[in-house]
C-alpha cells in the first residue's frame, strides 16, 4: 500500500483529491454490512418501522413489476410528506400509514431526478462529486452487471475511510488552519429550536433549511441537546401519526 502514497507531497492541497481518485467505491464496502431493501408494494407504516428497527436512515426501493431499483426511501422523504399533509393538529393522518410506498414514491417524483446510483468500480472522487452535485446524503452502490444494490455510500463512510489512512498521508497545509479560517460550518442564520418549538415547525425547518440536526437552545442561548431527523422516525415508530402531533 505504500506505493499508493509515493507521489503525494506534504503541503500539496490536492492530497485528498488524489487519494479519492486512487480508490474505488468497492474499496470502502465493509466485509459485513446490513442493507435493507423495500418493495414498493410494502406499506409506508411497515417501511418506517423497519427503518427504525434496523437503525438505518434509508433503503433502496425495488419495483417488482419493473424488476429494477426505482429510488430510495429516506427519513427526509418521511418528514417532507408529514409537512405536506399536515394542516391542523386535528387533521387525520392515520390513512397515510396504510399507503403503499409506490403511492408515496409517485408523490415524491417531482423532487428528484430518479434513482441516483454509482458503480462499485467508480472512484471515490466521482462518488463525492455526485453527492455534492445532487445534494443527496446517501448514494447506493449498484453492480451494473447484476443490478444488485451492494451498499449505501454516505459522507460519513467516506470520511471514515479517509480517516483510516490519515496518519499515513502527508498533510495538506490547510489541516493546520481552524474551521473559522477555512469558513467550514454555519456561523450565521443558524436553524435552531427551543423546548417550546412546535413539532411541525421543527419539521418544516428540516425541509426548508435542508439540515439534518437542529440544536435545542434554552433561554440563555445555550445548547441543551440536538433534535435529529432520525429522532422523528423513532418517535413515529412508537406512536401513530395522529398521536405524534400531540407531542
Amino acid at each position: 500500500m505504500e506505493t499508493e502514497f509515493e507521489d503525494l507531497v506534504k503541503g500539496d492541497t490536492e492530497i485528498f483529491n488524489k487519494f479519492l481518485k486512487a480508490h474505488k467505491c468497492y474499496d470502502l464496502i465493509p466485509a459485513s454490512a446490513k442493507l435493507v431493501v423495500f418493495d414498493t408494494q410494502l406499506s409506508v407504516k411497515k417501511a418506517f418501522y423497519a427503518l427504525s428497527y434496523n437503525c438505518v436512515k434509508a433503503a433502496p426501493l425495488w419495483d417488482s413489476s419493473k424488476q429494477n431499483f426505482v429510488g430510495m426511501l429516506t427519513i427526509s422523504d418521511f418528514i417532507f410528506l408529514l409537512t405536506t399533509y399536515y394542516k391542523t393538529p386535528e387533521a387525520k393522518l392515520a390513512d397515510l400509514e396504510d399507503h403503499k410506498i409506490s403511492t408515496w414514491h409517485t408523490l415524491m417524483s417531482g423532487r428528484y431526478e430518479g434513482l441516483v446510483s454509482i458503480s462499485p468500480d467508480a472512484s471515490l472522487h466521482r462518488a463525492v462529486r455526485t453527492l455534492l452535485r445532487t445534494r443527496i446524503h446517501r448514494l447506493p452502490i449498484v453492480d451494473p452487471l447484476t443490478g444488485n444494490a451492494l451498499y449505501i455510500l454516505t459522507h460519513r463512510r467516506v470520511l471514515k475511510f479517509l480517516y483510516l489512512y490519515m496518519r499515513r498521508l502527508p498533510q495538506p497545509m490547510y489541516m493546520e488552519q481552524s474551521l473559522d479560517e477555512l469558513k467550514i460550518g454555519t456561523y450565521s442564520n443558524l436553524a435552531k429550536v427551543t423546548m417550546g418549538t412546535k413539532l411541525i415547525d421543527a419539521l418544516n425547518m428540516f425541509v426548508n433549511r435542508r439540515v439534518s440536526v437542529l440544536p435545542v437552545l434554552n433561554e440563555g442561548n445555550q445548547v441543551l441537546d440536538i433534535y435529529a431527523k432520525f429522532d422523528v422516525i423513532v418517535s413515529s415508530s412508537l406512536l401513530s401519526l395522529n398521536h405524534l402531533w400531540k407531542w
